[in-house]
């Protein structure tokens, strides 16, 4: 009974390990223009990681994204954007035609990486993190549209999900920057 009890301990440890092993910093994306963007680059700011789509109803939090952006920017904060066709086509352009419509219809100045897919069959290795608690070791959060918010502290560890109803500007997510 006592190898058991140990042997079990064991397991289970061993399984608390392996869920936390892996940190945002662990991987590497490419950004809308092609190139590696390791997002270890990263240590030390928080990061507010979003899907983004050029045709939705929640485009227009483009505006809110820049804006925040720009205000907590100095403050060790940085948005990153993911283009994704995940829902109803809503992203049919290529990287370059993303681009083109963030930077002239929005003015943004974010990080914007290069298409990918936010769930399914073909999901990005990150949005695996994000999205599985066995990856990222706190919780698990389904992506049900585009402009799905999600936290990541200074230490790349995930802290929070929040759906596309969710204003960029809100209260919860301000303060967390803040704070």
């Amino acid at each position: 009974m006592k190898t058991f009890i140990i042997t079990l301990i064991a397991i289970i440890m061993t399984t608390t390990i392996n869920a936390q092993q892996k940190s945002f910093y662990d991987f590497t994306v490419k950004t809308i223009d092609g190139k590696d963007f390791p997002l270890s680059s990263l240590k030390g700011k928080k990061v507010l990681v979003v899907n983004v789509a050029s045709k939705c109803g929640f485009t227009p939090q483009y505006a809110k994204l820049e804006e925040l952006y720009t205000k907590y920017e100095k403050d060790n904060f940085i948005i990153i954007g993911f283009p994704a066709n995940n829902f109803l086509g809503q992203e049919p352009g290529s990287n370059e035609d993303i681009k083109k419509f963030c930077t002239l219809n929005y003015g943004v100045t974010f990080p914007m990486m290069a298409k990918i897919s936010v769930k399914g069959k073909d999901i990005a290795p990150l949005y695996q993190w994000l999205t599985q608690k066995n990856e990222n070791g706190v919780a698990n959060a389904k992506v049900g549209w585009n402009f799905h918010k999600f936290l990541i502290d200074e230490n790349g560890n995930w802290v929070a999900s929040y759906g596309s109803t969710t204003d960029p500007l809100s209260e919860k997510i301000v303060d967390w920057i803040v704070e």
